[in-house]
């Protein structure tokens, strides 16, 4: 059998590459008798079954070191989280949900605001102040004025990196930009709604000149948190940690505790007000899940 890894999968389709090229596989059906899916940044072993048309199928799926449900990829190192200073404009409420599940997966995040040469002066101070005083990198960007086009690159050199973030926001455009051998269709922007136009239709791993790979995943507007329960929420809000000094310890949801240090951080201004008023929303919107089942 061959080692490799699974870049692309299309219509029970999965395209892996090895040392010996890229191979077009079907996997077992004992996948799916024991219920498992593979997904794109899966590391595998295949038996080949036409040489000359590189036609293989998966037999084994080795130990996941994470795996994302949206977008469905594994073992990825880091998540860059995309989105745009205007057009569409920054929903800081969605950031957060993507920064829960990828904090959830023990990812490295930085976040990427597009788009950067819209700014007024006043956003992108606005959303630098909250996520660097919650302790996360982030790196205004333009496709325009070639801001930053370098940093991006420093982040994705040697690692498997998903872009993740909602339509309109220029993921392509910026990948496109970071390595010139990308093609990738990029959507129009409504002038109506302000919002792209779905244009990526598949998860799929792109080398990159630079080195490593880079997940281009399809753009979507909303995430669940159905698998994350109310006492491990605050977990993923990296920020509070700093303050787990609570009456009720590790027991405390920094909600409607008295004597809590979290709530005393966002009064004093070291936990910014929005990500704490984020915090409760997902709280609320966790119980309110739990209360259909």
């Amino acid at each position: 059998m061959i080692n490799g890894k699974i870049i692309k999968g299309i219509g029970g389709f999965y395209y892996v590459d090895t040392e010996n090229g890229l191979y077009e596989c079907r996997a077992r059906g004992i996948f799916r008798k024991d219920k498992i899916t593979p997904l794109v940044g899966d590391r595998v072993a295949i038996s080949v079954v036409d040489e000359e048309n590189k036609k293989g199928v998966v037999e084994e799926i080795n130990k996941r070191d994470t795996e994302l449900v949206r977008p469905p990829i594994a073992n990825v190192d880091k998540a860059l989280i995309v989105f745009a200073i205007k057009n569409p404009a920054p929903n800081l409420s969605l950031l957060d949900r993507f920064i829960v599940l990828a904090e959830k997966e023990n990812l490295e995040i930085v976040i990427v605001l597009t788009k950067a040469d819209l700014d007024d002066g006043s956003i992108l101070q606005e959303i630098q102040g909250i996520y660097e005083l919650s302790g996360y990198k982030v790196i205004p960007v333009s496709n325009k004025t070639k801001l930053n086009i370098d940093k991006i690159k420093d982040e994705l050199r040697g690692n498997v990196v998903v872009f993740a973030g909602p339509s309109g926001v220029g993921k392509s455009s910026l990948l496109n930009e970071i390595d010139k051998n990308f093609k990738l269709q990029t959507g129009e922007v409504s002038e109506k709604i302000k919002r792209g136009k779905h244009t990526t239709r598949h998860a799929e791993l792109l080398k990159l000149e630079c080195g490593g790979m880079v997940a281009d995943t399809p753009g979507f507007s909303s995430l669940t948190l159905d698998d994350i329960g109310e006492v491990e929420l605050k977990d993923y809000f990296i920020e509070f940690s700093d303050f787990n000094d609570c009456r009720f310890g590790s027991r405390c949801i920094h909600e409607k505790e008295p004597n809590c240090a979290v709530k005393e951080a966002v009064q004093n201004g070291d936990i910014p007000k929005k990500r704490y008023e984020s915090y409760i929303q997902l709280l609320n919107e966790i119980r309110q899940g739990r209360r259909r089942y």
